[in-house]
C-alpha cells in the first residue's frame, strides 16, 4: 500500500532546513545535509516530503543500478547496455536502518560461486537502489562507525566498491545524502561532520501560534492524507519547477574573483581544517544563486552559504558546540564593501529562500506534519543559521573562599564534619556552587581485560568484523568474511571424491571458512564521582572535574557509552544514565555542585544497580567503571539519644560494597585525589576490595613522566597470581 507523503510545502517553519534541502536539489555536488535538533521537530517528514519534488529520472530497462541512458556506466554490474529508449520513473527514496549490515549497504557476493565457477555473483544493496535519488540515514550519530566510513566514501567518489577476497564489483552510486541525529544521543566524529555538505540546527518553536498551526495541520493530514495533499498540490508543483528551473540555470551562475576570495577569507577567519569547507561554501553559493533566478553570486549568497557549510567545521574540540559568530562573519565580509559593486537586483527578482508566501505560517511555504515520523508532534521556527559558541571546558576556574581544614582521623578514615560541610549541620549541608573544570588532558588508556563480543570501538580487546585476522569458524548466517586458506584445507581432501577432473577447486557450502578478527570494541564507562565536601575542602575539584573531562573526551574518542553517577550528602545520584551522548555527561559534569559527607557506600551501590540494569538492556558491551575519589567515607550523625550502635563503619560498608561489584567481575579504576600531607591510602585500599587499578591523577596523564603503564588487564591478572 502507498503511503501519500506529507507535502513538503506544508512544512511550517524551519526555513534553514528546507533551504538547505531545497540547495542539494538544485546541486547535489553541495554535498548533502545534516540535520541537528531535538525530537518531534519534523527532521524525517521534511526529508522524506523532499523526494517528491525531484524531477523523475529515465533508466535502463530492467538495470538494477539505475543506469541513465542517455550516458549508461560502462562498468555497470548488468552491463554492457545497448542504446534504448529510457523509462522514466519517479526519484527514490531509500532508507538506511541503524541496524543494516555492510553487506544491505553495498551488497553482498555469493562466495561460494565465485570460487568454484568463477561467476561474479552480486545482489545490489541500498546505495544501488539509491542511485541518482536521495539516501536518508535516520539518527547517523547511531550508525556503526565503519559503516558511516561506507556511505560517505560512496558519497563523495559516486561509486562502490565491494571487495571480497579477490573478487571486486565496482557500481555508480550518486545520490543525494541526507542525515538526521538527536545530538543528545551522541556525537558524530569532527571527520564525519566533515564530509556532510550541509548542517542546520532545528528546534520545535516556542510560538503559541505556529505551534497550533502544527497541530492544526497534523490533524488534517492523518484524518485524510489525499485530500490534503491534493490541497497543497498548486504549491508543489510551483516549487517542484522551481527546482527544476534553478537545475537548468545553475551551470550558467558565474562565481567571481571577489567572491571566491571572500569565500576564502570567511574560511580563513573561522580557521576550518582543510579546503573541504571552501569548496562546499562555493558550490552552496552557487546553488543560492540559483535557487535566486540570477547567474552571479553576491555577498549575501557567500553569507548564507557559510552560515550553512561552516558551523560543524569549525569545533576546536569535541565539546565545543558547533556554532558560527555572525557578528565576525559580518566583519570578514566588510572588508570586500570597498571593491566592485555589486549589480542592481533585478526588477522581477524571486525570494532568496524556500518560502515563496509572505503571509507566514498559512501560507503555501510554511507548515509541518511536527514530527520526526508519522505521529510526532513539533514544528520550528526559523533558524538563523548558527548559534553562539559555548564556553569552552577548561575555562577559568571560579575562586573557592578559604575553608577551615582539620586533620582526619586516622582510625576512621572520615574528614571533620566542619570540612565537609562547611559549618552546616547534618548530613546534606554546605552545598557550593559548581566549581569550573581544568583544562582537559590526554590520559592513559585503560582497557577491561579478557576479549568481548561489543559494539565496535577503540578501547578494549574484542572479536570484531574488521580488524587481524586472529582465526577461522564456520559460517554463522551470511558470509561475509571469507578465510581462503582454511577454505581451501577443508576443501582439498575432498576433491578426488567429488571427481574434480579439471584444474578447478570443487568447493562446496560445507567447506567455506569465515575470518575471525580481533579488534577493538567500545564499552560502557561509569564514573562514579565524589561530590562531598572532603573533596572540596582543598580546593581540588576543579583539579579532579579537568581529569574527568579528559576521561570523558577519551571516552568520546573510544566510542564509548558513558554514564555518572555522584555522591554526596545523603546518598548517590544517577546524574546521566548510560548514554552515547558525551557532550551531556560534559555538561552535567560542569554543573556538578560539591559539599556534605561522603557516603561512598550509596555510591558504589548506585553503580552495581545501573550495570545490573544495562546488562540487561546491552549484554554484550563490558563495563568499566572509573570511581574518582579519595577514599574517605562519613555519612550523617545517629540520632542523639537513639541509643543505637552502629554495625560497621562507612568505610567497612563502603568496602563490602566493593566487594560485591568485584565478585559481580565488574572491571574498575580508582582515581585517587587525595592530596595534602597526610595520607591515609583509602582509595588504595577501596581498590583492593574492587580487585581494580588505583591511579592518581599525575599517573593519569599519559604524558607524566614518573607514571606507569598501567591498565585493568595488568592488574588483575597480578592479583590472580599472587
Amino acid at each position: 500500500m502507498t503511503t501519500t507523503a506529507y507535502p513538503f510545502t506544508a512544512v511550517v517553519g524551519m526555513d534553514d532546513m528546507r533551504l538547505a534541502l531545497l540547495l542539494n536539489a538544485v546541486s547535489p555536488a553541495v554535498g548533502g545535509v545534516l540535520v541537528r535538533g531535538e525530537k518531534g521537530t519534523a527532521k524525517s517528514t521534511a526529508v522524506r516530503a523532499l523526494s517528491t519534488l525531484l524531477p523523475p529520472v529515465g533508466v535502463v530497462p530492467g538495470c538494477r543500478f539505475s543506469c541513465d541512458p542517455a550516458a549508461p556506466d560502462p562498468d555497470c554490474p548488468d552491463g554492457p547496455h545497448e542504446t534504448v529508449a529510457g523509462d522514466a520513473r519517479p526519484a527514490r527514496m531509500v532508507e538506511l536502518p541503524v541496524g543494516a549490515s555492510e553487506d544491505r549497504l553495498v551488497g553482498s557476493l555469493d562466495i561460494e560461486r565465485a570460487l568454484s565457477d568463477g561467476v561474479k555473483a552480486f545482489e545490489p544493496g541500498l546505495l544501488a537502489d539509491a542511485h541518482r535519488g536521495v539516501l536518508y540515514v535516520d539518527e547517523v550519530n547511531l550508525l556503526h562507525d565503519h559503516l558511516i566510513d561506507l556511505l560517505l566514501d560512496a558519497a563523495a567518489m559516486g561509486a562502490s566498491y565491494v571487495e571480497r577476497e579477490g573478487v571486486s564489483v565496482r557500481h555508480a552510486a550518486r545520490f543525494l545524502l541526507v542525515g538526521t541525529m538527536n545530538p543528545e544521543e551522541g556525537e558524530l566524529r569532527p571527520q564525519l561532520l566533515d564530509r556532510f555538505g550541509l548542517t542546520v540546527e532545528v528546534t520545535a518553536s516556542r510560538d503559541t501560534e505556529e505551534r497550533v498551526e502544527v497541530v492544526r495541520r497534523r490533524l488534517a493530514y492523518d484524518e485524510d492524507p489525499a485530500g490534503f495533499a491534493v490541497r497543497w498540490a498548486h504549491e508543489e508543483g510551483e516549487l517542484r519547477e522551481r527546482i527544476a528551473a534553478a537545475r537548468a540555470l545553475l551551470p550558467a551562475v558565474r562565481l567571481s574573483d571577489r567572491a571566491l576570495r571572500q569565500i576564502a577569507a570567511v574560511c580563513a577567519a573561522f580557521e576550518v581544517d582543510g579546503m573541504r569547507a571552501d569548496i562546499v561554501t562555493a558550490r552552496t553559493a552557487t546553488a543560492l544563486a540559483a535557487w535566486a533566478g540570477r547567474t552571479d553570486v553576491r555577498t549575501e549568497d557567500v553569507r548564507q552559504a557559510a552560515l550553512l557549510s561552516l558551523p560543524h567545521r569549525r569545533r576546536r574540540a569535541p565539546f565545543d558546540a558547533p556554532g558560527l559568530d555572525e557578528d565576525k562573519l559580518d566583519e570578514v565580509l566588510r572588508q570586500f564593501e570597498d571593491e566592485e559593486p555589486e549589480p542592481e537586483p533585478e526588477a522581477a527578482e524571486p525570494d532568496e529562500g524556500p518560502d515563496d508566501d509572505p503571509d507566514g505560517p498559512g501560507g503555501p511555504g510554511g507548515g509541518s506534519d511536527g514530527g520526526d515520523g508519522p505521529d510526532g508532534p513539533g514544528g520550528g521556527r526559523p533558524q538563523d543559521g548558527g548559534q553562539e559558541q559555548a564556553p569552552p571546558p577548561g575555562g577559568p576556574e571560579p575562586s573557592i573562599p578559604e575553608q577551615r581544614s582539620a586533620e582526619p582521623e586516622a582510625s576512621s578514615g572520615a574528614e571533620p564534619a566542619e570540612s565537609e560541610e562547611g559549618g552546616g549541620a547534618g548530613g546534606s549541608g554546605g552545598e557550593r556552587a559548581a566549581v569550573g573544570a581544568a583544562e582537559p588532558f590526554r590520559t592513559r588508556r585503560l582497557d577491561v581485560p579478557g576479549l568481548g563480543e561489543g559494539a565496535a570501538g577503540r578501547r578494549s580487546r574484542a572479536r570484531t568484523a574488521h580488524g587481524r585476522t586472529a582465526g577461522a569458524r564456520r559460517p554463522r548466517g551470511t558470509l561475509t568474511s571469507l578465510h581462503l586458506t582454511a577454505t581451501v584445507r577443508a576443501a582439498a581432501p575432498h576433491q578426488h571424491s567429488r571427481g574434480r577432473s579439471g584444474p578447478g577447486l570443487l568447493v562446496r557450502r560445507d567447506d567455506l571458512r569465515e575470518a575471525v578478527r580481533e579488534g577493538r570494541e567500545g564499552n560502557l564507562v561509569l564514573f562514579v564521582v565524589d561530590a562531598s565536601g572532603s573533596m572540596a575542602a582543598r580546593k581540588r575539584m576543579g583539579a579532579i572535574k579537568g581529569a574527568v573531562l579528559s576521561l570523558l573526551l577519551d571516552a568520546y574518542q573510544r566510542r564509548d557509552k558513558v554514564g555518572l553517577i555522584t555522591f554526596r550528602g545523603t546518598g548517590a545520584e544517577l546524574a546521566l544514565p548510560p548514554t552515547s551522548s558525551v557532550d551531556t555527561a560534559a555538561a552535567r559534569l560542569e554543573q556538578l555542585p560539591t559539599g556534605g559527607r561522603t557516603p561512598l557506600a550509596a555510591g558504589l551501590l548506585k553503580a552495581r544497580e545501573v550495570l545490573r540494569v544495562e546488562r540487561l538492556r546491552d549484554p554484550s558491551r563490558r563495563p568499566l567503571l572509573v570511581v574518582v575519589t579519595d577514599g574517605r567515607a562519613t555519612e550523617a550523625k545517629k540520632a542523639a539519644g537513639s541509643g543505637r550502635v552502629a554495625e560497621s563503619t562507612p568505610v567497612e560498608r563502603a568496602g563490602r560494597a566493593a566487594r560485591l561489584l568485584a565478585a559481580d567481575g565488574v572491571a574498575s579504576v580508582v582515581v585517587d585525589c587525595e592530596a595534602g600531607p597526610v595520607r591515609l591510602g583509602l582509595a588504595g585500599t577501596l581498590a583492593r576490595d574492587l580487585r581494580g587499578t588505583p591511579v592518581t591523577l599525575d599517573e593519569l596523564r599519559a604524558d607524566s613522566v614518573t607514571a606507569l603503564v598501567r591498565d585493568v588487564r595488568t592488574v588483575q591478572n597480578t592479583r590472580r597470581a599472587a
